[in-house]
């Protein structure tokens, strides 16, 4: 079975690092410092709860289905939050059956989400959510050529979606009583995605925020 490559990504203040259990405690004192910003995010509380979502997270990397990382700040050089590419779908090969069967697990996916990102709330405003995005939409789009990414969020979540719109990507609908939300509560869910297509626009615009300059 073939599986994206592990990789670290790395931007002028953040590095995405693999997760592992090895971060555990500093992802602890992250979520620790302020919840009131987790109302529509679910996010581990305490040890216990941290030690079983990364190894959730990394069950889901060795099946090939996802590729999670810690986020590391520069400017603090502290992990101040988690995010991973999710979802991940490859359409090479054969068709499974029988029909919504899982496929063979290929070395590069077709389309992917970007998703479980939550941030410390000293990092919350800071631009450290916009540089990750970047950083897992260039892996996508330019290394490994995905079609789609898809990104999601609590209709009722304003920040969340208004940082998701501000990437230029579609809004493609609200799923009604899509899941169970982070508040024990029926969660509508706002659909949003990127294509390939719009990418080069969407890094432009990205590249534009970050004080970033293209290369020649």
């Amino acid at each position: 079975m073939l599986m994206p490559a592990f990789v670290t990504l790395s931007g002028r203040s953040v590095r995405l690092e693999p997760l592992s259990l090895a971060a555990v405690d500093d992802l602890v004192a992250a979520a620790g410092e302020d919840r009131t910003t987790y109302t529509f995010t679910r996010v581990p509380h305490g040890r216990e709860e941290m030690v079983s979502y990364v190894e959730a997270a990394l069950a889901e990397q060795a099946e090939g289905r996802a590729l999670p990382f810690a986020i590391r700040w520069l400017h603090t050089d502290r992990v101040v939050g988690a995010t991973r590419l999710m979802n991940l779908e490859y359409w090479q090969g054969p068709m499974p059956w029988p029909p919504g069967a899982r496929g063979a697990v290929g070395e590069v996916p077709s389309v992917a989400d970007i998703g479980y990102t939550w941030l410390a709330a000293s990092a919350q405003g800071t631009g450290v959510n916009r540089e990750s995005k970047c950083l897992m939409l260039s892996l996508a789009f330019e290394t490994w050529q995905v079609h789609r990414i898809t990104l999601k969020a609590d209709v009722r979540n304003v920040r969340s979606r208004a940082a998701i719109e501000a990437l230029g990507a579609h809004l493609d609908g609200v799923r009604r009583a899509e899941s169970r939300g982070a508040d024990d509560t029926v969660r509508d869910t706002a659909f949003y995605s990127i294509l390939s297509s719009e990418w080069p626009l969407v890094r432009e615009r990205l590249h534009a925020r970050l004080g970033l300059v293209e290369a020649a």
